[in-house]
């Protein structure tokens, strides 16, 4: 699942200085500017939106000041999301170093950056690199934040995450089950948070060949997005996607049909036709349809998935 870009919860730290007043509510503007392109999968405007608001940020309080940092994670993820590697890396690089000079070594703020950076390692392959970074992001959390708070999972999650993508399954069970107990403890048991250790517990499952045991997993984190989220939600999108892969795995096509029918009709909805969001899903059910016989419709669907891939965004 790609980086969500949240609200940007530093603007306080430019309202210290009085002289800083007018450029930080620029720079919650353009904040809010590059979150809108973000989720409407406009990367490139957005990456120019987060170039503008790091220079306004640098401008009002300096290059070292906690702020910039948020920006530089912002500007990393874009990159990040483009598979835009080694664009991405050295932003990082300069938010961690930052937050460990403006913070200390064992602030929070320092362990996110730390899990931005190994994420970052993961998904190049270099694994051996990410290790380290994800066990010192827990470690922070855990000594700062005590053992039961949320961040405390999401470190989890992230480790566990490492062992997964190398096939470590049984490393990982534990690390996710762990998060999720947290996350319903300390969030409840019908939060998203929840329902995507719901999700990631599942495809620990189903990697290993237990639909029986992903399935019902699946399910609740599908009723809990639903309820919380409202049925129209992209990440009911995720979800249904998250189900139909189970059933298509197990040639029940008929059963995972309608779920990725219904997933790209909320991404329409909700992203626009031009989504790449959108464009995966038709990529899936083009995919379903060649399995059915129908190439016909798969080569239409595919089709109109190239097109969205290639816009310029």
């Amino acid at each position: 699942m790609k980086p969500r870009v949240t609200a940007f919860v530093l603007l306080l730290l430019f309202r210290a200085a009085a002289s800083a007043h007018a450029q930080g509510a620029e720079w919650e503007r353009l904040n809010r500017e590059v979150t809108a392109l973000y989720e409407k999968g406009q990367y490139d405007r957005a990456v120019v939106v987060a170039k503008e608001a790091l220079e306004v940020a640098e401008k009002a309080v300096g290059s070292d000041h906690p702020a910039v940092a948020t920006s530089l994670n912002t500007f990393a993820v874009l990159y990040y999301v483009q598979v835009q590697y080694a664009q991405a890396e050295p932003l990082y690089r300069r938010a961690l170093a930052i937050r460990e000079k403006a913070f200390g070594p064992d602030h929070p703020d320092v362990a996110m950056s730390l899990n931005n950076l190994a994420e970052l390692y993961r998904a190049q392959g270099r694994y051996a690199q990410a290790e380290p970074l994800y066990r010192r992001a827990l470690a922070i959390d855990e000594k700062a934040l005590g053992p039961n708070h949320p961040d405390v999972a999401t470190s989890l999650n992230n480790l566990a995450g490492l062992s997964y993508t190398q096939g470590q399954y049984a490393q990982a069970e534990p690390l996710y089950q762990r998060a999720l107990a947290i996350r319903a403890r300390a969030l409840g048991p019908d939060h998203p948070d929840v329902a995507t250790s719901l999700i990631n517990l599942a495809a620990l499952h189903y990697a290993q060949g237990r639909y029986a045991q992903a399935e019902p997993l699946y399910r609740r984190a599908l009723a809990i997005d639903e309820k919380v989220l409202g049925p129209n939600h992209p990440d009911v999108a995720t979800s249904l996607n998250a189900l139909a892969a189970l059933y298509y795995s197990q040639a029940l096509y008929a059963q995972a049909e309608p779920l990725l029918t219904r997933a790209l009709a909320i991404r329409e909805k909700a992203l626009g036709p031009d989504h790449p969001e959108v464009a995966a899903s038709l990529e899936n059910i083009a995919e379903l349809d060649r399995k059915t016989g129908r190439a016909t419709e798969a080569e239409l669907l595919a089709t109109r998935a190239a097109r969205i891939r290639a816009i310029k965004r």
